[in-house]
Parts: C-alpha cells; structure tokens; sequence
C-alpha cells in the first residue's frame, strides 16, 4: 500500500521552500545519514521516506504527518504553514 500524493507533496513542499535536493536533505538534518539523491527517489515516488524524515518534512513545512501521508489531505497554499500545535 503506497500513498499516491506524497512523492508530489514531498516535491511541492521543496519547491516552496526554494530549496535545491542536497539542500533539502540539509534542512531536514539527514545530510550525514543519507544520500541526497535519496530526496529524488522520494520525489519521483521511487521510494518511500523512513517515518523519521516524514517528520521532519513536516516540521519544515509546518504541518502535520497527516497531511502528508492521507492522500484526501492537501498541503497549505502557502508553505511553510503556521504549526497548529506548539510544543
């Protein structure tokens, strides 16, 4: 079972963020573990990201994992999101 919106939702929120892939990879902190490349896998839906990169995707973009995993869930027009949760 695959969702089939977040290899584009993982892509837009990139893009909204004007990043470049090894950028990506930096702001979600996992430059030191995984490869960049990994991030165009994950874009093109080749691969699904491990749980701890979903949320980290997330917390850049200010949203919650559900609307990244639940394909009935759109992401924000605009990102990153104001958190409606704080810690």
């Amino acid at each position: 079972m695959r969702q089939e919106r977040l290899a584009g939702k993982l892509l837009q929120i990139r893009q909204a963020l004007g990043l470049s892939q090894s950028e990506m990879m930096k702001r979600l902190g996992f430059e030191e573990v995984l490869d960049y490349k990994r991030i165009s896998e994950y874009e093109l839906g080749k691969n699904e990201p491990p749980l701890a990169v979903l949320l980290a995707y997330a917390r850049l973009a200010g949203v919650s994992t559900d609307v990244l995993i639940d394909d009935r869930l759109d992401l924000p027009d605009k990102l990153p999101a104001k958190p409606k949760h704080t810690r």
